[in-house]
């Protein structure tokens, strides 16, 4: 897993703005095109459209042209990449719950044995 955390701080980097998370929870439900999504954000589109390069120089999302049209995609992968690192991390933290709760519970009864 070494070689994926510079990918897994990209993404996490490009998701740590609000407006990058909207982006990626519209592109969640179907593919748009860059002006649909600027729609709702008051910004100018050259401020818009350095959040895309954001989201895709992490590998978040991909656009391609058709025309003079630029249409984005979410790229599932590079999400899946860092549910997987929450996910280890959140069964390491689990297990050491786990044995702290086992061992409260001993200690709690070892001195109700008293």
């Amino acid at each position: 897993m070494p070689n994926r955390e510079p990918s897994v701080d990209r993404t996490f980097a490009a998701l740590s703005d609000p407006t990058r998370r909207a982006v990626v929870q519209a592109l969640s439900r179907r593919s748009a095109t860059v002006s649909e999504l600027a729609r709702p954000f008051a910004m100018a589109l050259p401020s818009f459209t350095q959040h895309l390069g954001v989201l895709e120089d992490a590998g978040v999302i991909r656009s391609e042209r058709k025309g003079r049209t630029r249409i984005c995609s979410l790229n599932p992968e590079a999400l899946s990449d860092a549910e997987d690192w929450m996910a280890s991390h959140r069964r390491r933290w689990e297990a050491r719950l786990d044995r702290l709760e086992a061992h409260l519970d001993r200690t709690e009864k070892e001195g109700s044995d008293d």
